[in-house]
């Protein structure tokens, strides 16, 4: 069996396996922002998450403790699976900041758009400006630790390879010492 390292399925598996290595260590730091955050600011916990829920699937917990067990649960999810968009953003050719603004984009924009759609949190017009803020920021930090747990999951793909064989056959050849930089 011969491997081709063009496999589009092999390239997209991968991407989406990072991705989700990405979206989890992104909502490990979400998390903690927002715990940090919250201990600062003596803000709750949203139920946010719960309402969408409610509203989604049906699911109705009772009690505070399974309350917030399910709404752990979907959090980790959600920010887990996002992380997929990560791994897509990068089939396109895109790395570093730029990935990782259309993926703070993407994210960001949805909870803007859904959690209104679902009666789980205002329209950002309604919202006032440090509301705003803080969810911009914690999204940020979902983004950019998503991104930055990528690229380092991502470093050594096949076009990394293709350069530093490139360098090893210049080297081999003479020709890189001839370079004055």
């Amino acid at each position: 069996m011969r491997l081709h390292e063009n496999n589009a399925l092999g390239e997209l598996g991968a991407a989406i396996g990072k991705g989700l290595l990405a979206g989890l260590a992104a909502t490990a730091a979400m998390t903690l922002s927002q715990m940090i955050e919250m201990r600062i600011t003596k803000r709750k916990p949203s139920e946010a998450t719960l309402k969408v829920a409610e509203e989604a699937a049906g699911v109705k917990p009772t009690g505070r403790s399974e309350k917030q067990k399910v709404s752990q649960e979907i959090h980790w999810s959600y920010g887990t699976v996002w992380g997929i968009s990560r791994g897509l953003i990068s089939l396109t050719g895109l790395k570093g900041l730029p990935a990782t603004l259309l993926h703070f984009g993407a994210v960001w924009g949805t909870s803007m758009i859904m959690l209104p759609q679902f009666k789980a949190a205002p329209p950002i017009y309604k919202e006032d400006a440090k509301a705003i803020a803080i969810d911009g920021f914690h999204h940020a930090v979902y983004a950019t630790t998503a991104g930055i747990a990528y690229d380092a999951l991502d470093a050594g793909g096949k076009h990394e390879r293709k350069l530093n064989r490139l360098i090893k056959q210049l080297h081999l050849k003479g020709l890189i010492s001839k370079l004055k930089f």
